[in-house]
């Protein structure tokens, strides 16, 4: 169960990340990844329209050696075409080529004569930077053209900070809107913020026919290929539409990424026209709502971030992603919407990763926690084991039936006495008396309690469960008894010359029974101990061990809960505190 606290710094870790993610979304680096990101999910099955709209007729290559001129083409050239575009039953003729300089009067009067209300001719409009401000220019067709029944629009196209063309033109006058305008005879719906793109192929997806095959229709066509089509004229030169070279009138659009090619501009025209004609463009996502896509992304860290298990929680995470960008793509491909998923998903695994942060930093703390707490108590292997799960740890009091040892040495104080002159050699002789009884019960999985003086306080079944607790305590007592010998060896070379001080015994009370175990004190300072009537007696069975002239005396649950040893009975005795007698055994 997790604390509030924990919970409240997940939170507030998370809450961070959405911010700082929320504010590098308006970033340019950002946008340019949210861009590559459009241009792979739109282009990821896209929507498709039942046929195009639109018929490209190309100044190609083939057609600058057919008609074996230099560009630009005598005006003459183009006025025969449109006679015979107009012949072969075309709906609309579209020009994406600026005719707004005069050449050769006559040349210029026969194309003048060729205008009509079925004619499009594009116009420019561009912004001029100056150092003391900016112009914007537009450029239109000569009057004349006009004049003669043709219509113009803006065939001016903005590209992204990265140079890649995403974005339907905003004008109401473009040259795409002018054309629906004219070949459906109804307003070209608008929009009133920018809406991106839906491309539906790569260079050399729409139909297309060479300028010089647009000239004699009849000899290089099919039988009425042109009847009732939008034509638009303009820029395909292969040669230059390469990502590398760059060229003339040829853009980077979303397919450039998988197709490493430019696509021609009359080409981006015809599919700015089937947008408006199919309602295929895409909507974009508000700064406020793309906010709340990173704030929730942020937000469902704290459910990936759940499980312990790194397998699981790098499963879910990869999950988590997949759904942000398959969302994405839903959204995109059947709600016409962009909600740019690269934000989003760094949100979200900037916030798992603060959380896993956050956590192994609290791992390591609670791991050097325990082994301050417990390092004194429990045997290495214990603590190690509890610091790698400290779910094994209640910090808190529960009751919990527990096997408790005392242990006092008998005759200690005729060594205090020999020692009185040396108190650094009497606490050297404490230590060689404690630490081999302390490391017999830590070995065999007890937690030490406390020293007292020279008396030592141990349980067992704590803080890690035991469930041979009681037969645990009494072969510590078994070891520890035997232990004498060695340790009265011991003692005799510390002492100094000439004492004479009598062998030592040690004093054993062993009890099992329900105890609270916990951290027990003061808010500044604390021990894990226990408490309960089972301690006491514990206790008091050691007392009674010099009267009854035993190393050791256990108490009957105890003994009944380790089938396996021999035991004899010593006697009913009465401890201070108990109206009723006890039953006492030992080996």
């Amino acid at each position: 169960m997790l604390s509030p606290r924990h919970r409240f710094s997940g939170v507030l870790l998370v809450a961070v990340v959405a911010l700082l993610m929320a504010l590098l979304s308006l970033s340019t680096f950002m946008r340019d990844l949210d861009g590559r990101s459009f241009d792979y999910l739109s282009t990821a099955a896209p929507t498709l329209p039942e046929q195009p709209g639109i018929t490209l007729i190309a100044i190609d290559e083939p057609s600058m050696d057919a008609i074996g001129q230099q560009w630009p083409w005598r005006r003459s050239q183009h006025a025969e075409l449109i006679g015979q575009l107009r012949k072969a039953g075309t709906k609309a003729i579209a020009f994406d080529v600026l005719f707004a300089e005069p050449s050769d009067e006559a040349e210029d009067q026969a194309l003048v004569a060729a205008m009509g209300p079925d004619i499009v001719l594009a116009a420019d409009e561009s912004l001029i930077e100056r150092p003391y401000g900016s112009t914007l220019v537009r450029t239109e067709p000569m009057a004349e053209l006009i004049a003669g029944g043709a219509r113009s629009g803006i065939a001016s196209l903005s590209m992204d900070g990265d140079g890649v063309l995403r974005n339907m033109p905003i004008y109401r006058d473009g040259f795409m809107t002018t054309l629906f305008e004219l070949a459906d005879g109804t307003p070209a719906p608008q929009s009133e913020t920018v809406r991106r793109i839906q491309h539906f192929g790569a260079a050399g997806s729409y139909p297309t026919i060479s300028y010089y095959q647009a000239l004699d229709p009849e000899a290089y066509l099919p039988p009425n290929y042109l009847k009732d089509q939008i034509v638009v004229i303009g820029f395909a030169l292969q040669t230059n539409a390469d990502v590398a070279t760059g060229g003339i009138d040829a853009f980077e659009t979303a397919y450039t990424l998988r197709s490493r090619q430019l696509t021609p501009g009359i080409e981006v025209q015809a599919t700015i026209f089937d947008n408006l004609r199919t309602g295929l463009s895409i909507s974009i996502s508000p700064p406020w709502l793309s906010f709340v896509v990173i704030a929730l992304a942020s937000a469902l860290a704290l459910l990936v971030s759940r499980p312990k298990a790194p397998g699981r929680k790098a499963l879910l995470l990869a999950l988590a992603l997949l759904a942000i960008i398959g969302g994405s793509w839903l959204v995109l491909q059947f709600g016409r919407f962009w909600i740019g998923p690269v934000a989003p998903s760094a949100a979200l695994v900037l916030s798992v990763v603060a959380i896993a942060t956050r956590d192994f930093a609290g791992e390591q703390r609670r791991g050097r926690e325990v082994q301050n707490a417990f390092g004194q108590y429990l045997a290495p292997e214990l603590v190690q084991k509890i610091a790698d799960d400290p779910e094994l740890l209640n910090l808190g009091g529960v009751n919990r039936e527990l096997t408790i040892l005392f242990s006092d040495i008998r005759g200690f104080t005729s060594i205090a006495e020999a020692m009185k002159d040396d108190p650094q050699g009497l606490t050297r002789m404490i230590n060689a008396i404690l630490t081999p009884l302390s490391n017999i019960i830590l070995s065999h999985g007890g937690t030490i309690d406390k020293y007292m003086g020279d008396c030592v306080m141990a349980f067992w079944n704590a803080p890690l469960d035991d469930p041979d607790h009681a037969l645990h305590a009494l072969e510590a007592a078994q070891e520890m008894l035997a232990e004498m010998d060695n340790i009265n060896q011991a003692i005799q070379t510390m002492l100094p010359e000439g004492a004479n001080v009598p062998v030592i015994r040690m004093g054993i009370g062993i009890n099992t029974g329900t105890c609270v175990v916990g951290n027990m004190g003061s808010d500044r300072r604390f021990d894990y101990s226990v408490l309960g009537d089972a301690v006491n007696l514990a206790s008091r069975l050691e007392g009674q061990c010099e009267e009854q002239r035993v190393d050791i005396l256990i108490g009957q649950t105890t003994v009944s809960a380790a089938p396996s040893f021999t035991f004899r009975k010593v006697a009913d005795i009465q401890v201070k505190g108990r109206s009723a007698t006890e039953p006492t055994y030992s080996f």
